[in-house]
């Protein structure tokens, strides 16, 4: 397979140029890896709104969503870009258009630095302080210049990765509140544990492609799949401990104890998943814990935002 490092190629050369601008227009959009995009947007929303509260204001949030929503973008075009090489031996990105040789490999940089610098600078400008700019900023670096390249390297590349995929909502918190606060420490915590299990699940889904593409996960070098579960049942025990910091501290406000049940009762759920995979290591159970840990999320998110409001 032709990796896309010469002239542009797109279909047909006598495909008519409608054909051809659609297909580019569509080749850049998937650059920007829209699920995702609208997973990132969806928590650095609801960082907004749990810090923010009943004192929530329009315009300050689609500043927000609009400056970190290319900043995602970006890194996301960097990301493919760096894996353009190992996206040929998966068979669920050897389309992209990468792999596929639809694009040429300066253009994705281009692409990707542009909308990324960008997003960074409007966050800066747009908002009262610069702190949501620099967490933006911060989670960009440490996803494409130190998760992507650590991915073939060690086992403990999604733990690295997990802190870029915490941050979305912190910038959301930042640009509702100014500063931190703990809150902000709390919200983080819960997205950083929850996408351990995750995220392992999806690897021992895909742990056959992810050894051909030379991807380091934990279920590459787990046969049995043993290790996979116990850190799955062990990471799902801590986003329950940590789904509860909310109401452990007064000072953390953001929650109170009916809001504790509910996110226990999601946690428990969440747990029992891993457990079964845990006596029945199949892909099967692997897309139950999946699928459970896609309901969770935001079930805490919507209890968080609710009892923000409430409280705020």
């Amino acid at each position: 397979m032709k990796l896309a490092s010469g002239p542009i190629t797109l279909s047909t050369p006598e495909a008519p140029f409608p054909v051809l601008l659609r297909q580019r227009m569509s080749d850049y959009v998937t650059l920007t890896k829209p699920r995702i995009a609208v997973m990132v947007l969806i928590t650095v929303g609801a960082g907004y709104l749990m810090g923010a509260g009943m004192s929530a204001k329009l315009a300050p949030m689609i500043h927000t969503l609009l400056g970190a929503g290319l900043v995602a973008a970006g890194a996301s075009a960097w990301n493919m870009w760096i894996e353009r090489d190992t996206d040929t031996r998966m068979r669920r990105t050897a389309n992209r258009p990468l792999p596929a040789g639809r694009l040429h490999h300066l253009e994705v940089v281009v692409f990707g630095t542009a909308i990324a610098v960008t997003g960074v600078n409007y966050l800066w400008h747009a908002l009262p302080t610069p702190y949501a700019a620099i967490v933006s900023a911060i989670t960009f670096i440490s996803y494409v210049a130190i998760y992507t390249p650590l991915k073939p390297v060690t086992t403990w590349n999604t733990v690295i990765g997990a802190i870029p995929g915490a941050l979305p909502p912190v910038i959301g918190w930042y640009a509702a509140k100014g500063e931190i606060g703990l809150g902000g420490v709390a919200i983080f915590l819960v997205l950083f544990t929850w996408q351990l299990p995750h995220f392992m699940a999806i690897a021992w889904m895909y742990r056959q492609e992810y050894a051909k593409a030379g991807h380091l996960m934990l279920p590459v070098v787990d046969e049995t799949g043993r290790r996979t579960s116990r850190a799955m049942i062990v990471w799902c025990v801590l986003l329950i401990v940590s789904s509860l910091l909310p109401v452990m501290r007064a000072d953390f406000q953001l929650a109170d104890v009916s809001y504790a049940f509910g996110a226990i009762f999601c946690g428990v759920l969440f747990l029992l998943s891993t457990l079964k995979f845990s006596r029945e290591r199949t892909d099967k159970q692997a897309r139950q814990v999946l699928q459970v840990s896609i309901l969770y999320l935001p079930a805490v998110m919507a209890l968080l935002m609710v009892h923000a409001f409430l409280l705020g």
